[in-house]
C-alpha cells in the first residue's frame, strides 16, 4: 500500500544530522521541496522566510527548544496554519501534553517509522486543504436540504 504525498514544502528540525539525513532519505521519494535547519533559531528564520506547509520539528534542540520554536510559530499569523509535527526520543504524557499546548498538529516517538511518518504528513495535508473544501460541502447540503423541502 503506497501513500500519495501532495507536492509541498517542508521543513526538517533536528539538530543530529543523522537525524535530517535518515528524515530526508525517507522523504526523498516524494514531491516534497525540503530544507533543513539544524537549531531552533535558524528554523524560526528559515520558517518566516520560506513559508512551508509543515515543520518536522524535533522538540530537544540548543538554543531553542522545539516546544519553544512551536510556540513562537502560533503566534505569528504568517506562520500560524502550517502543519506542526513535533518529532522526538521523549515518550513521556507530559512531553506529548506539553507539544499540544504549544501547538503541535501530531507528534511522532524516534525512532521514526517511515511508513508512520508519511501517514503523518498526508494527514497534515488533508487537514491542510479540508478548509478549501468546506464552501463546496456547506452549497451541496444546503442544496439537498433545500431539494428535500
Amino acid at each position: 500500500m503506497s501513500i500519495v504525498i501532495e507536492p509541498g514544502k517542508i521543513v526538517l528540525s533536528d539538530d543530529h544530522p543523522q537525524g535530517l539525513e535518515l528524515l530526508e532519505a525517507y522523504l526523498s521519494d516524494t514531491p516534497l521541496e525540503i530544507r533543513t535547519a539544524h537549531h531552533g533559531e535558524e528554523t524560526l528564520q528559515l520558517v518566516n522566510e520560506w513559508l512551508p506547509d509543515i515543520v518536522l520539528l524535533d522538540v530537544m534542540m540548543p538554543k531553542i527548544s522545539g516546544f519553544e520554536v512551536c510556540r513562537q510559530l502560533r503566534q505569528n499569523s504568517k506562520t500560524q496554519s502550517l502543519g506542526i509535527l513535533m518529532i522526538t526520543a521523549l515518550s513521556g504524557l507530559n512531553d506529548v501534553d506539553r507539544a499540544v499546548d504549544v501547538g503541535a498538529d501530531d507528534f511522532l516517538t524516534k525512532p521514526i517509522n517511515k511508513y508512520e511518518l508519511l501517514i503523518r504528513i498526508k494527514s497534515l495535508q488533508n487537514c491542510k486543504t479540508l478548509p478549501l473544501g468546506l464552501p463546496r460541502a456547506i452549497r451541496y447540503i444546503e442544496g439537498v436540504q433545500q431539494n428535500s423541502r
